[in-house]
Parts: C-alpha cells; structure tokens; sequence
C-alpha cells in the first residue's frame, strides 16, 4: 500500500488517509440526496431510487479510477449545477427528454476521454478567457440558489411582485424548515464543523418533521435493496432526428462539456495549491489521470442515468485533514458504495432540507467573482452578461452563450478582436445560430 499510493514520498500516513478519505465523504454526501432531487421528477420521468443508485455507483466508480490513474485525494460524484442544466434548461426549458439529455452527456465524456488521451482538453480550457471562466461559476452559483429558493418555496411568483419571498406562516412551513437549515448550514460552516452540510442536512430534516415538511413511514427501515439504474437510457433517434434537434444537441453537448471543464480544472487547480500537490513544473500532479477520471465517470455517469460527473470541491476537505494520495478517495468511494444500502434513509430527505445545501453552494461559487477585471470592460460587460442571464432566465446555457456573444462584442468594440480566441469565435457562431434559429421557429 505504502509502494503503490507513496505514503512516505508524500508525507502522509494511512491514518491521515483513512480520515481524510472519511472527512471528504461527509463533506459530500449530500449529493446522494440532491442530485436525485434535481433530476428524478415529472419534468424528467427518471426514477428517484434508480438516480440514487445511479449517484453512489457513478461517484464510486470515478473515484476509483481518480485513486489509481491520478493517486490524487479527489472525489467525484456527479455535479451541482448541470444537474440543474440538465433538468430545467434541457428537458423543462428545451422540451427535450432525459434520454435526450443523457445522450448529450455520453457523448460529452466520450469527447473528454479522447480530448484526455491527446492533451488537447488541456489546451481547449487554456484557450477560454479567463473572466467567462469565473463568470460561469458565478452565474451557476446564482442559478443553483434560484432553484434552492424555489424548491423550498421561500421565493414565488404570486405574491403581487415578479419575485417575492414568501411570509414564514405555518401556511408555508417547508420555507420556515428552509430558513432554519440555512441558518445551521451557515453557523456550521463557520465553525469549520466537518461534514457541515451534511449535517445541516440531517439536522433540518428531523426539524422538519414536527412541522410536517418530513414524511416517516410507521414501518420505516434505513436499509433497502439497491435499486435497478436507468441502464443506457439513451435517444440518438431524437438528438439526431432534424437538423433543428441536431443544432439543440451541439449546444447542449457543448454546454455540458465546457461547463464540466471549467469546474474540474478550477477544483483540481484549487486542491493542488492547498496541498501542495503540484510537480517541478508547478502544474497539477497527475494532471492527464486526474482528467481521466472525470472522463470516464462522466460516461459512466451516462449509462446508469445521471448527469455529468465531475470532482468535487468538497475534496480540500481531506486534503486540511492531512490526506496526500489516492488512499483517501479509495476510502471516500468505498463509502459511496455502502451508501447503495441505505437508499430509504435518504429518500425520506425533504427539499426543505437540501434547499439550504443549493443556497449555500451558490455562496460557495460566489468566490470566482472577485477574481473578474471589471475595470476592463471587454472583461467586465460579459462577465456581468454571463451572470445574470442564467438565474434570470433560468437558464445556464443561455448564460454561457450570450456571455460568448457578448465577449466577442465588446473585445470588437474596443478594438482588441486579436484576444479573441479562435475556439471563442466558433463558440459565438453556434450559440448565435441557436439563438436565430430559435427565433424563427
């Protein structure tokens, strides 16, 4: 073990793994309860038991593989935010079914697995100016907590103003049950409690069952048989049926896959400065495995029916608890694995409960935007663009596409064309084209 994973070259030890690999769990787990939110309903059709499964088995499988590609401590799991795109953007938005959005996604990680073995997804993300790249995550964060807000019914549309929050009356107990868990979230963070989402989580929803938000069965048991997955649920029939769908699953593809490039190199980057996990060069150890394991998750991800699998921000976790290697994301995904038993403990997990969890992460996204030149206005102006399209429509591909619209716009305009990139060209011509041809539908 010491030979494989180099504890020593490292400066680590099994324990420090073992809690580390512990610590990012908790950190995490609360995925295994959101992601099926946000993905099993009537807008979909999927299954909650089937996505649940799908989670902790797609969660388990990348981090194995981001153990033994990358020995990074790294976990994956699939991610916030195109779990929203796939739902509210390409399936309510778009009227497109999951089998749609799920085929959009194979394809996406069969990509990234190519653009990996080459290097080029390296260069592609290099090539993405930095300010969209911050603006993205920021406007995703704003997303996730729009979706946070409205789950929990803290915020309608009926209360005589376009947006408005709602009284907390008993009328409106899962926004109270809401407010609360928010409240613990924030105190629990703050008092760097590991696991504090988690915890929050389970905490809102045992208050919630006094105020009737959560719902336990008399005959109630924690442990259940997993549940069968929405094996290869796939629809290359309607992704490629015209040529109007064939141009909806270029932008969704190129949706997923640029926004899952942004968040996995800014997680990988992030956890390597943390842990000084970094070669001679100063680049990200085991770069190319780390990109792998995204990959691979993602495709399989795909097949068992959930969006997007990507690593996890949550991970630095282990690394401030001394984890250094891929021991720790053995453990964290050993742990995913057990989860598969314990369906019915999380599926008595009300929205109220994990609505401050989608709140919180929109705060923890916020980060990116102090890093945006808004002095610059060829800089600024998209970045503003980008961000407050996508909570405002609703939308995060409408943000990524009139942000790259807009970036060519002002970069023009102020008369700095040559700082375009040439992937940022192509990318304006086909969300301008998606745009046209929605319009004249």
């Amino acid at each position: 073990m010491n030979n494989f994973f180099k504890l020593k070259e490292n400066g680590t030890t099994v324990s420090r793994e073992i809690i580390g690999g512990i610590t990012t769990f908790l950190a995490m787990a609360y995925i295994l309860s959101v992601n099926p939110n946000i993905l099993a309903n009537e807008i979909t059709g999927l299954n909650w038991n089937s996505v649940f499964t799908a989670t902790a088995v797609s969660a388990g499988i990348a981090t194995l593989v981001m153990a033994f590609l990358a020995n990074l401590p790294v976990a994956l799991a699939p991610g916030l935010g195109l779990n929203a795109f796939f739902t509210y953007t390409v399936c309510a938005g778009m009227g497109c079914s999951a089998a749609f959005a799920l085929t959009a996604v194979l394809v996406e990680g069969i990509i990234f697995i190519l653009l990996s073995l080459f290097g080029v997804r390296e260069a592609i993300i290099k090539s993405i100016p930095t300010g969209l790249k911050k603006a993205v995550s920021v406007g995703i964060g704003l997303f996730i907590t729009i979706i946070g807000l409205v789950n929990a019914g803290i915020v309608k549309t009926d209360l005589g103003t376009p947006v408005g929050f709602v009284n907390f009356t008993a009328d409106n107990a899962s926004a109270t049950v809401a407010i609360i868990g928010l409240v613990i979230t924030i105190v629990l963070f703050i008092l760097k409690v590991p696991g504090s989402i988690l915890i929050a989580i389970a905490l809102t929803t045992i208050i919630g069952i006094p105020f009737g938000v959560t719902s336990v069965a008399k005959d109630w048991t924690p442990f259940s048989t997993p549940a069968e997955p929405h094996l290869f649920h796939f629809a290359f029939g309607e992704a490629f049926s015209s040529s109007g769908m064939i141009l909806k699953f270029i932008v969704v593809m190129i949706t997923f896959l640029f926004t899952d490039m942004f968040d996995t190199l800014g997680t990988l980057m992030g956890i390597a400065e943390q842990g000084n996990l970094k070669d001679s060069s100063g680049n990200i150890r085991n770069a190319k495995g780390a990109l792998m394991a995204d990959s691979v998750g993602t495709v399989v991800g795909a097949c068992l029916g959930t969006s997007t699998v990507t690593s996890f921000v949550e991970s630095t976790s282990a690394v401030a608890a001394g984890a250094r290697t891929g021991l720790a994301s053995v453990v964290t995904a050993v742990l995913f694995f057990i989860s598969l038993f314990l369906t019915p403990l999380f599926a008595i997990i009300p929205a109220a409960a994990t609505a401050p969890a989608l709140i919180f992460v929109g705060f923890l996204m916020m980060k990116s935007v102090t890093e945006i030149d808004f002095k610059d206005p060829t800089e600024g102006v998209p970045a503003f663009i980008t961000i407050m399209v996508m909570p405002f429509s609703y939308s995060i591909a409408k943000g990524i596409a009139w942000g790259v619209i807009s970036y060519v716009i002002a970069k023009c305009a102020g008369k700095k064309a040559k700082e375009i990139p040439v992937v940022t060209w192509i990318l304006a011509v086909i969300f301008l084209a998606d745009i046209i041809f929605e319009s004249c539908k």
